[in-house]
């Protein structure tokens, strides 16, 4: 089963399931929110959301981490069934920067209201019941840090599918991954309900950064999305 906690440092959360669990949701995601060239106004959004399902896909690979959980097969059980085999199940691990992944539950909004507009019965759509779940697993790991009113307000916000990630500035998810890496853990238990909401509306501090980055992007007539930021994300964080 799909599983997502709090790191021991409150830096991200640990995406956590067997084989299936991962694949589901890469696969998802990835059909969700089409190639590179469908949407062109969200394309930095789906950047985002598609590194989330990279990470999510190489866990699945074992390329990150691997423990074992009881599967609760004993051995009376194979010996009832005349079966020899483990009585732990092989479950992989990925860690992901808390702001990182509140923006992509947020931006998945968007690309399933997009994917829903061309499918007749959307809600009954396989991708988008496993992009839901995602959602409420997330929402539901958030609940522990947040207050009642946070959190009714940041899950009636997803659920209201009214977010809006076109041509988003995602120089801002940088910020606010690099500034979140820099805080204690106290402060990172007792700022995610903010942070969650401040990701979730778009409030003056954002529009101060896209407005930035639009200034910084008309002398070369570049994409916002394709404007970068200078600061460097540490070699190695401490989860």
């Amino acid at each position: 089963m799909l599983s997502i906690t709090h790191t021991p440092n409150f830096t991200g959360a640990l995406i956590r399931g067997d084989y299936w669990d991962l694949d589901e949701v890469n696969q998802a995601i990835n059909q969700v929110i089409g190639d590179e060239k469908k949407y062109y106004d969200w394309a930095g959004s789906r950047k985002r959301i598609l590194d989330v399902a990279i990470s999510i896909q190489k866990a699945s690979r074992a390329e990150h981490h691997v423990d074992f959980v009881a599967n609760g097969l004993h051995k009376e059980t194979m010996k009832q069934h005349e079966i020899v085999t483990s009585e732990k199940n092989i479950y992989y691990s990925v860690e992901v920067l808390w702001p990182e992944l509140i923006f992509t539950v947020v931006a998945l909004n968007d690309f399933v209201r997009l994917y829903s507009n061309k499918h007749p019965y959307p809600t009954l759509d396989v991708h988008v019941t496993t992009l839901r779940k995602f959602q409420s697993v997330v929402g539901e790991a958030l609940q522990s840090v947040m207050t009642k009113e946070e959190h009714d307000q940041f899950m009636k916000i997803l659920s209201s599918n009214e977010t809006n990630v076109q041509e988003y500035a995602i120089q801002f998810i940088d910020m606010l991954n690099l500034s979140f890496i820099d805080l204690t853990k106290e402060q990172r238990e007792k700022g995610l309900g903010k942070l969650a909401l401040k990701l979730a509306v778009q409030d003056k501090d954002y529009h101060a950064v896209r407005n930035q980055v639009i200034k910084s992007a008309n002398p070369t007539k570049s994409d916002i999305h394709d404007m970068s930021i200078t600061k460097e994300y540490p070699e190695k964080i401490e989860w």
